[in-house]
């Protein structure tokens, strides 16, 4: 059986694992797992749900050749990684081809217009889940629906983050009133932008909030590509890391923070507690030469003392 989409990201030359698994696409490990073992109960074949041969040999296609690729792209860090910035650029590219995105189903044309962005999706998604493995002989149309309301959700995300502020409206005149000479009459400020890096670090707070720390730090090493000196970036990146248990990469990013800002405050507060847990003395805040954005070497050895269960141990 082909298993050929052409609707939603599909459409893009892209895999949408997360239509695969019918998961919104800002998903934690934590739910992508559980879904995971849902879809997968459901698809084996010893499962009282696929009778027929037919049925079982259909499941088990789906099994091995969409859901089980599916979670291992989704739940491997490095892999996790790389797939969430290649649908933040997506998301971008999205934005630029908006008047040439076509949509099928009328729940994704819904979506677009949807007042609160993120209920509407994710109950949508939620609602699909429910059944999507019901009929194997549809899996494919309602992967392709589930990717398109992807798509939407990717492209006004995008949208939001990357739309300037609307023009301050401009003061009242009394009438009578000499409008030259009069400070109060001075139309204010326009508001100024969020450069592409504060939208960047924006982004990282907020996942970081949310204890996405691979997404944030692919935001974060986005940033430090345009701004190498940016302290609160370097901060940042840090506590990633840290929570992460990979306390040499904070450590690094804390030596940076602390030699372009000396005075951060996050820096202050965890640099002595790192040099402590490795068991080193507390460094004069000499810088090691970065690795910004390879981050090549994953640091181990936080897996004990200090930092062990300080974040409950290592993201599972």
């Amino acid at each position: 059986m082909s298993f050929k989409i052409d609707r939603g990201l599909f459409k893009y030359d892209f895999i949408d694992h997360h239509a695969v698994l019918c998961v919104p696409v800002d998903a934690d490990v934590k739910e992508i797992r559980k879904r995971y073992l849902q879809v997968a109960r459901r698809l084996h074949p010893d499962s009282s749900f696929t009778e027929s041969a037919e049925q079982k040999q259909l499941g088990n296609e789906f099994l091995s050749k969409l859901v089980n690729p599916a979670y291992e792209k989704l739940c491997g860090d490095r892999t996790r990684t790389e797939y969430i910035l290649i649908l933040s650029q997506i998301g971008k590219r999205l934005v630029q081809e908006s008047t040439s995105v076509t949509l099928n189903t009328e729940l994704a044309k819904q979506l677009t217009e949807a007042a609160n962005l993120d209920h509407f999706y994710k109950s949508a998604i939620a609602k699909l889940a429910q059944t999507q493995y019901d009929s194997l002989e549809q899996v494919l149309q309602v992967i392709a629906q589930v990717s398109e309301l992807n798509l939407v959700y990717l492209m006004r995300s995008a949208g939001k983050s990357s739309a300037a502020p609307p023009p301050p409206a401009q003061p009242k005149v009394q009438s009578g009133t000499p409008q030259q000479n009069t400070p109060k009459n001075t139309p204010p400020a326009p508001p100024k932008e969020d450069s592409v890096v504060e939208q960047y670090v924006r982004r990282a707070q907020s996942l970081i909030d949310k204890n996405q720390f691979a997404s944030a730090k692919v935001e974060l090493q986005e940033a430090l590509k345009l701004e190498p000196k940016n302290s609160r970036c370097h901060s940042l990146i840090a506590m990633v890391y840290l929570k992460q248990n990979q306390l040499k990469m904070a450590k690094i990013h804390f030596d940076n923070a602390l030699k372009l800002d000396p005075n951060d405050e996050t820096a202050l507060q965890w640099k002595p507690k790192i040099d402590k847990a490795l068991g080193q003395q507390p460094s004069d805040h000499k810088v090691t030469s970065s690795p910004n954005n390879g981050d090549k070497q994953p640091d181990k050895s936080g897996s004990g003392g200090l930092f062990g269960g300080l974040f409950g141990g290592k993201k599972k």
